[in-house]
């Protein structure tokens, strides 16, 4: 028997029990600075893709956002919480339950141990080792659509909208499906992996390039996801706005 069982049977017997610690990587919500920049640029619309269950639009509207919001998220139990989260507040409002990519149809997620994580990617062992409560625990069809079939109304009465993108390594799928209304688009904000962390994902360096060359500018990175164990980040959101 090992000293490590004897200890725990030992604590076992006073009603105790011990686990190994693992290092949660707790949510991060928005800082004022990315609510400054909203109102810098005169922002009118934040197209919340990947809501999960609202924390980031949440976030901006603590912050002082005062503009329209259209949230997007696919998962049955998130886009629940999600209604529940905007209900009290008029100009949020929860798109019908869909994923956003290239295509329209439906398609299979994995359903993540902490929801946030969820992908339609899977996942390697980079993002699970650093992260063990994000491993995937299940998996949900769910409709998919693109942006273009999905936008045109709320593009229509904005002067300056604002994109935010946070699919789990789905963003290049999500801009794929983006052609038509990523022109009307004043700032972008993007989740960026500087390791693959789901298979077959597009990394950091590919996405600042597409979107440079679309016309936007980065403008700051914001620290979004690092393994504690090693002191590593692992991804940043990339914050974009148009040149002009």
């Amino acid at each position: 028997m090992s000293y490590k069982t004897v200890i725990r049977s030992a604590f076992q017997q006073l009603g105790l029990d011990i686990h190994r610690y693992v290092p949660q990587v707790p949510y991060n919500p928005p800082p004022s600075s990315i609510v400054s920049l909203l109102r810098k640029f005169e922002i009118d619309l934040v197209l919340d893709v990947g809501a999960n269950a609202g924390h980031f639009a949440s976030g901006i509207r603590r912050g002082g956002y005062t503009g329209k919001i259209v949230s997007f998220e696919p998962l049955s139990q998130a886009h629940s919480e999600l209604l529940q989260s905007c209900s009290w507040d008029a100009l949020w409002e929860a798109y019908p339950r869909c994923a956003l990519g290239d295509f329209n149809g439906e398609v299979e997620i994995n359903i993540a141990g902490n929801s946030a994580s969820s992908s339609i990617l899977p996942m390697l062992d980079a993002h699970s080792s650093a992260a063990p409560t994000s491993v995937y625990i299940g998996k949900e069809k769910v409709p998919i659509g693109t942006l273009d079939s999905v936008v045109a109304p709320y593009l229509q009465g904005a002067q300056a909208p604002f994109l935010k993108i946070d699919t789990q390594g789905f963003e290049w799928q999500v801009l794929d499906g983006a052609k038509e209304s990523l022109p009307h688009i004043k700032g972008i904000l993007i989740e960026l992996s500087l390791l693959p962390l789901y298979e077959g994902q597009h990394l950091w360096r590919e996405v600042i390039d597409r979107l440079e060359a679309a016309g936007f500018t980065l403008w700051a990175f914001k620290p979004e996801f690092t393994d504690l164990n090693q002191g590593r980040t692992l991804q940043v959101d990339g914050i974009f706005f148009r040149k002009n």
